[in-house]
């Protein structure tokens, strides 16, 4: 199999959730769009993860593209946990549709209503119908890809 994963290299999402009175990102590699008519996007967060804790009792995720320039940003969200770090604390980032967590400073973003959740080994997939999007819309620069990503650990352990 990893003659066929080792040549996939998508983009990277920081997905950000709220309930409970509490809010968690993460970043992401395991996301698409998985329908047409309606549209509908999944992403896929390890249940490992504080992100995934917070975004099971979510209404609401939003979904950010990342510059391939804001790696500082995927280490801040892919290299640690919302356990032990407020990951929000110093940046700009504003409250969305359901009172999702939008941070400001990316190329795109997107918050989607959870429509709902799919079983796939050590993730589970949030089904999304968007309902409120944005970004910057003369960007055309290139967007950070598992590539640029691979040599982040991760807040907590994959196995």
């Amino acid at each position: 199999m990893d003659a066929f994963v080792g040549r996939l290299d998508p983009d990277m999402c920081v997905v950000t959730a709220v309930a409970g009175g509490e809010r968690a990102g993460c970043l992401v590699g395991f996301a698409s769009q998985c329908s047409i008519r309606p549209v509908r996007f999944v992403v896929w967060l390890s249940e490992l993860n504080h992100t995934f804790r917070v975004a099971r009792n979510a209404e609401v995720l939003a979904v950010h593209l990342l510059d391939r320039e804001q790696r500082g940003l995927a280490e801040l969200f892919g290299g640690q946990t919302g356990d032990r770090t407020d990951k929000f604390q110093g940046l700009r980032s504003r409250e969305a549709y359901g009172g999702a967590v939008v941070l400001e400073d990316v190329p795109a973003w997107f918050v989607g209503r959870i429509v709902t959740r799919a079983g796939g080994g050590d993730h589970i997939g949030f089904v999304l119908d968007p309902v409120e999007w944005g970004g910057h819309e003369a960007y055309d620069g290139p967007l950070l890809r598992l590539s640029d990503a691979h040599t982040i650990a991760p807040g907590h352990p994959v196995d």
